[in-house]
Parts: structure tokens; C-alpha cells; sequence
């Protein structure tokens, strides 16, 4: 069997040798053989960053997002053949889905995300506008453009599809193409993916590239532009942090790293209630599902020392049920491993959990697999420990990446925070728990040493992902251990591939530098209202003045009838010259802003769909009868819907009274039809 070829500079690429075997999981037999020899790694990262990067950048942010959408709409007709091949990997068909399903939706997560969230537009702008100087001339602004580098990614075995996509999806839309290294054991996984992935021929030449086997001289060739993310273990994320090039060159690093993660038993939980039940199975489900070869797994279990008793035999009970075997036999819940190394490694850890404490449920001999032979698979029974000494320090430093758990006993939050906290940095925590004070203390005494903290109870379980399962939209990483960066974590996940640039100038400028309008720079007034013109002849500047129109004591009167809205400010005069803040009776702030929308709107049918909010509202000076109110309304972003037939537009709208000073000042957004 040749070496699976890698994908660099535009073609696969079989390698100069036949690489290493790498086994079926189940079975023992060669699946695959990797190798990168021959690979110029330094060919492969600058056709990334001549073609790719180019590519990428001349798209929006919102075309970006539609071919992620794309992507995962393609991948996802072929997840079949993706969850066939996982079995090989061990994996049930319950852990393939959780792998396979999980990468797609961060696809979809991060499309739906970046047509929300992020302009139709190649850069970034960030709020507020800075003033920097007294007479408005002189304002500063963050940008953010993409880096122009390789964002290269090396993962772990256990995830070999959510984990390429995770960190592609933030990479690509950022506008920045990637570099994928698989682990070895399961790299024919991903070598798959990458396939369909450039079989769909959506993506930009140049976008996407692959090595499997060694990275051989791949980090001496990053450059400053270039990014780094790892998921693996800790030694090795400190490695690869320390290495020259890393460091001299001030790669952007993230890894996410060994992580003893902890689920903690609320003292209210007892056996009766529905959340013991809930802490029980949820202990269970993430000791067995990948066959505990989850970075988000929980390997520290706290429970109240009243209640170690009921959990080690809930726990005990059901895990009876879980039957252990090849992915396709009837009634398996629990796969291999990933391969015999990984077994005796995890073996090699047991060794230094048993030293602290005792086996309550399993044992490290092979275990009797249903439909697979136990001498050729990677096959092993959960095991549960039991720690009496919660402070001894081997649960809280030795990870067995695998089917192992441990229960540890505690006395108070205090503890039970100390506890989780010697983890020394972690991924992901838990509370079990109906009592929110009780949460309130471990979320926010545990939360320094913790990336992510979930809070499980009958109330929010139906609809919970699960102590295990990582949420694009949220960050996933952790401190210290856990390695001290951030997956995912929605737009900032995107922003971390692109570099913030504080922009200084004046406002004609800033206006031309972030494609939105800028307060004192130029605008234009046309005969033509800007409410009848379609979203293609609308312009930055475009601008419309209307009024003066008079606000009389009778419209104050009849608006707090009318409305209910009779706050004395409005409705008494004695008392509202008693305010600080008021010379006598003031107008209603709703008042002025429906007045100032009777000024700006043109009322005819046409491309204007629909007023769908308003943004930044603030009232500034008291606008009392017979004062005299004017609106300036700006169109400040025009930003087109990718696909659609119509698109939003911000407009800036300055409320004045007759001494030119401003008494409301907001966002109006509207939906515009393109024409």
C-alpha cells in the first residue's frame, strides 16, 4: 500500500517513500501509510500565501461565509461515507456523528455568524469612533484585515473531522487559507475530508492545503504573517511554543492542551432528585462516548462526601449497560481506541491514578469485545476510580486519556472550588446543581482556571449540548494547562486571524479607509430623497435635512395620553423644574424621535421594505415646548444581503433644535431593495 499523498501547491502529492503503517483500530489491520518525505514544505506555505491568500482576500466577509455554508451543505451529503470510515478509527456510529456533524455545523455555525455579525465588506471596523481631538478633525478607529500568511493547523488524533474544520471555518472567513497536518492514526480520516473537500471545487485554489504524516521542517519555514494551532498534549504544545521560528518570529500560537476536567455534584443533588440523576448519566456519557478520548472529557468527578456512596453505585449500575466492541455490532455503546499505543498509554496512567485511589467499576485487562477480536483491537472496559483523599495530587496531575474517570469526595464549596482549581487550567468544568448561589460560587471562584463552565440542571437539560460538546459561537480552550488559548469563540475566533490596526486621521479619510460614514465628513445632498433610491444607487454621504417642526405643549399633552407615558417630567411643571436636570416640562424622548421620522420618511411605496431597529439611541438636550426640531438623516453603511435582493442600511440620524445643538442622536436601520 503507497502513502497517502498530501495536498500542496495546488495537486496531490504522493510522497518519496512508503511511510509508516497506521492500523485499524478494531481489527489491527493497515488502513493507511503516511509519510511527508519529499514534501517542500516551504512550496507548500507560499503557494498558500501567494494563491490562497489573494483569493481570499479579494472576497467579502459574506462570500466567504456563503461557501462555508456550501461546504458544509456538500460535506454533509456525504457524511455516510465519513462515518463509515470512522469505524475504523474505533469510533461508534454515535462518536462518528458527534465528530463528523460536529465539524459540519461549525460550518454552518461560523456562515450564519459572518453574514450576521460582519459587514459585506473586506474589513472589519470596530466601535466606537475615538476623538482625539478637540475640534472633531483628528478621530481614531480600530480596523481589522486579514493576516496575510498560513493559518497551520496540527491536530489530534481523536477528532479528525470537527478538528480541521474548527479551525478552518474562523481561518477562511477571516481570509486567510490553511494548512492541515492530521495526526497519523487517523489521518486516512482526514486525508477524506480534504478530498471531498477540494472534489467540491468550492473553495479558492490555494485555500486549503494538506500534509499527512511528519511536519517535518514546516515551522521553520512560519513567517510573522503565518499562525499556529495545536490541539495535543501539553509537552508537545510546549515544544512547538518554544521552537526558534515560533519565537523570534512572533508566530501567533494557540493550542489546546491536556486538560483535567472536572464535573462537580451540587450538595442538593441528592439520589431523589432529578439532577443527581443528571450528574450520573452525564458522568457516564462522557467516560464512554470516543471511548473517553475527549479533550472536554471529565476525568475528576466531586461529589459531597455524604453522597460518593450513591454515585459510585449509579454510576457503577449503569455502567454495566455499556457493552464494548467493534462500531457495527449490535448493541455496542463503546468502540476502541485508537490504537494499541494509545491503550497502553492510557494503562500507563492508571498505574499512577491507583496509587491515590481504587477501582470501583472495570479493570485494566483487555477487555472481552462483542465482534472483534481483543488481541488485534485497541479495546479496553471503562474504569471508574475512587479517591477518598481528595488531596492527593495524582487525580489532579495525571490525565488517562481514555475511559477513566475519578471520584473524589469534597466538604463545602470552598473545597469543592479549591478542588476543581488544581486542575491547574482547564477546558471545560461543570455544576450539577438546582441551587444558583451554589453555582454562583463555584462559576465564579473556579472560572480563572477554566475556558468554559457549564451549568447543568432540570431546567435547562432538554435543551443542553452536554459538559463535552464545545459550541462554536462560545470559546473553546482554557488556561495553564488546558494551553492557554481559545478555538473557536465565535467572530472572535475570525478576529484572531486578522490583525487590529488603529487608524488615525481625519474624518474625509476615515470615512474612505472603513467604507462607513464618518460624523464631519463630507455629505451629499441630492434631489433625489434617499429613501427613493434603490441599495445600488445609494452612496456613502448621501443625506437628507428636514423640518423645522414646532413641538407644542398640546403634542406633549396628547403623546402622554395617548401613549400612558405620563412621568411627571412631562405632565408637571413644579415638579419638573424640582429636577436637576430639566427648566420645566420636556417634551417625551419618544416624542422627538417619531416626530424626527415623520420629517425623514418618504411615505410612497417604494425601495424602502421596512424599518427594522434603531441603534445607539441617546437623548442629549431636553427639548421643552416650542422648541424647534430638525433631523439630518446619513446613509453610514450600505451593506448588500450575498444572495439576496435586498440589503440593510445604517443611516445616522442628528436631531437639533433651533440652536443647532443635538437632542437625539441613533442609528435608524432599514432594508433596502437592490433594484
Amino acid at each position: 500500500m503507497s502513502a497517502l499523498p498530501s495536498y500542496v501547491q495546488g495537486r496531490w502529492q504522493v510522497p518519496d517513500d512508503d511511510g509508516v503503517a497506521v492500523p485499524d483500530a478494531v481489527t489491527g489491520e493497515e488502513v493507511a501509510r503516511v509519510s511527508s518525505a519529499g514534501i517542500d514544505m516551504a512550496a507548500a506555505l507560499e503557494h498558500a500565501r501567494g494563491t490562497g491568500g489573494p483569493a481570499l482576500r479579494a472576497l467579502t466577509f459574506h462570500q466567504r461565509a456563503a461557501l462555508l455554508k456550501s461546504l458544509a451543505s456538500y460535506l454533509r451529503e456525504h457524511r455516510e461515507e465519513l462515518y463509515e470510515l470512522s469505524a475504523r478509527t474505533g469510533a461508534t456510529l454515535g462518536d462518528a456523528k458527534f465528530d463528523v456533524d460536529g465539524g459540519i455545523g461549525v460550518l454552518f455555525t461560523y456562515s450564519s455568524k459572518g453574514r450576521r455579525e460582519l459587514p459585506n465588506d473586506t474589513v472589519h471596523v470596530e466601535d466606537p469612533l475615538e476623538p482625539l481631538g478637540k475640534g472633531g478633525t483628528f478621530l481614531g478607529r480600530h480596523v481589522h484585515t486579514p493576516l496575510r500568511g498560513v493559518a497551520v493547523q496540527i491536530n489530534a488524533f481523536n477528532f479528525p473531522v470537527w478538528g480541521p474544520l474548527e479551525k478552518l471555518a474562523p481561518a477562511f472567513l477571516a481570509g486567510v487559507p490553511s494548512l492541515i497536518k492530521p495526526a497519523s492514526q487517523t489521518a486516512y480520516l482526514t486525508h477524506r475530508l480534504v478530498e471531498l473537500i477540494i472534489e467540491s471545487g468550492l473553495l479558492p485554489e490555494g485555500s486549503v492545503s494538506l500534509v499527512c504524516g511528519g511536519a517535518g521542517d514546516l515551522l521553520e519555514h512560519l513567517g510573522d504573517q503565518d499562525l499556529l494551532s495545536f490541539t495535543g498534549s501539553a509537552s508537545t504544545a510546549q515544544r512547538l511554543r518554544a521552537h526558534p521560528a515560533v519565537v523570534s518570529r512572533a508566530v501567533r500560537f494557540n493550542a489546546e492542551a491536556d486538560s483535567l476536567n472536572c464535573s462537580i455534584l451540587g450538595p442538593d443533588a441528592t439520589p431523589e432528585t432529578a439532577e443527581f440523576d443528571l450528574y450520573v448519566k452525564q458522568l457516564v456519557t462522557e467516560m464512554t462516548v470516543k471511548a473517553g478520548q475527549k479533550c472536554t472529557a471529565i476525568r475528576r468527578a466531586l461529589v459531597p462526601s455524604n453522597l460518593v456512596d450513591d454515585v459510585v453505585a449509579a454510576a457503577g449500575e449503569k455502567l454495566a449497560k455499556v457493552t464494548v466492541g467493534a462500531p457495527d455490532a449490535e448493541g455496542v455503546r463503546m468502540g476502541a481506541l485508537a490504537s494499541l499505543e494509545q491503550r497502553e498509554e492510557v494503562r500507563r496512567s492508571l498505574k499512577s491514578l491507583l496509587a491515590a485511589g481504587r477501582l470501583v467499576y472495570g479493570g485494566p485487562e483487555e477487555s472481552q469485545p462483542v465482534g472483534a477480536d481483543a488481541a488485534n483491537g485497541a479495546f479496553i472496559s471503562p474504569m471508574l476510580l475512587r479517591c477518598d483523599d481528595p488531596e492527593r495530587p495524582e487525580p489532579h496531575e495525571v490525565e488517562a486519556f481514555g475511559p477513566v474517570s475519578t471520584i473524589l469526595p469534597y466538604d463545602g464549596v470552598e473545597q469543592a472550588v479549591d478542588l476543581a482549581r488544581r486542575g491547574q487550567g482547564s477546558l471545560v468544568g461543570s455544576v450539577v446543581t438546582a441551587d444558583s448561589e451554589f453555582a454562583r460560587e463555584v462559576v465564579l471562584g473556579a472560572a480563572s482556571r477554566h475556558g468554559r463552565l457549564l451549568v447543568l440542571n432540570r431546567h435547562n437539560a432538554k435543551e443542553s449540548t452536554g459538559h463535552g460538546s464545545p459550541l462554536p459561537q462560545l470559546v473553546h480552550g482554557g488556561p495553564g494547562r488546558a494551553g492557554g488559548g481559545e478555538e473557536l469563540g465565535g467572530i472572535r475566533g475570525v478576529l484572531h486571524h486578522m490583525q487590529r490596526t488603529a487608524v488615525q486621521a481625519d474624518p474625509d479619510t476615515m470615512t474612505a479607509v472603513t467604507g462607513q460614514w464618518t460624523p464631519g465628513s463630507a455629505r451629499s445632498e441630492t434631489e433625489v430623497h434617499p429613501f427613493r433610491k434603490h441599495l445600488a444607487e445609494l452612496r456613502i454621504g448621501d443625506t437628507v435635512v428636514s423640518g423645522p417642526r414646532a413641538v407644542t405643549l398640546q403634542d406633549v399633552e396628547h403623546f402622554a395620553e395617548f401613549t400612558g407615558d405620563t412621568f411627571y417630567a412631562h405632565t408637571d411643571d413644579e415638579a419638573a423644574r424640582a429636577n436637576p436636570f430639566f427648566e420645566g416640562r420636556v417634551a417625551h424622548g419618544y416624542l422627538v424621535v417619531s416626530f424626527a421620522a415623520g420629517l425623514f420618511v418618504s411615505p410612497e411605496p417604494g425601495p424602502v421594505l421596512a424599518n427594522y431597529g434603531l441603534e445607539n439611541l441617546r437623548f442629549l438636550t431636553p427639548t421643552y415646548p416650542g422648541d424647534e426640531i430638525t433631523v439630518t438623516l446619513t446613509a453610514k453603511r450600505i451593506t448588500p444581503r450575498h444572495g439576496g435582493d435586498y440589503g440593510e442600511v445604517c443611516w445616522d440620524a442628528d436631531v437639533t433644535n433651533q440652536d443647532g445643538e443635538s437632542v437625539a442622536k441613533y442609528d435608524v436601520l432599514t432594508l433596502v431593495a437592490k433594484g
